[in-house]
Order: C-alpha cells, then sequence, then structure tokens
C-alpha cells in the first residue's frame, strides 16, 4: 500500500513538473505507473483488505448490484 501511494506521489511530482510534456510522454507515465500499479492493485484485492475510501466513495461503488431487481434510477440509456 505504501509503495502504491509513493509510485501515484511520484507521478503527480513528475505531472506537476512536466506540464508541457507530450501526450506521448505522458501516455508513457500512464502506462508506467499503471504496470506498476496492477500488480500492487491485484495482490491488495486478493488478500481481502480492499483500498482505502477515496473521494468520498464507499468501497465496492460503481459496481454492479448483485440483486436483479431493478433499481428506480434511470438507466444509463436514459441519461443525457
Amino acid at each position: 500500500k505504501e509503495k502504491l501511494e509513493k509510485l501515484v506521489s511520484e507521478t503527480i511530482s513528475w505531472l506537476d513538473a512536466n506540464s508541457l510534456a507530450e501526450k506521448e510522454e505522458f501516455e508513457h507515465k500512464q502506462k508506467e505507473l499503471e504496470q506498476q500499479a496492477m500488480p500492487i492493485m491485484a495482490k491488495l484485492y486478493q488478500s481481502g483488505t480492499g483500498l482505502p475510501i477515496m473521494g468520498g466513495m464507499p468501497t465496492g461503488a460503481g459496481a454492479t448490484p448483485q440483486s436483479s431487481a431493478k433499481t428506480s434510477g434511470p438507466d444509463i440509456e436514459e441519461v443525457d
């Protein structure tokens, strides 16, 4: 978890220092971060510890509901 936080912090620092970089440089940095972060994320999920709550969203937010019952909110197709 600390390693992941360090990777993200380093990437944010790089972004701050390279705001005028070319698109390809940003994409390369993104791929580097993803390659290093994915194994860590997988271990966190496999261990069952989950990830900390970010942005006020509860853990598991955005996951599809497990029940087949229809929610009262609009469908994706209805949102414009």
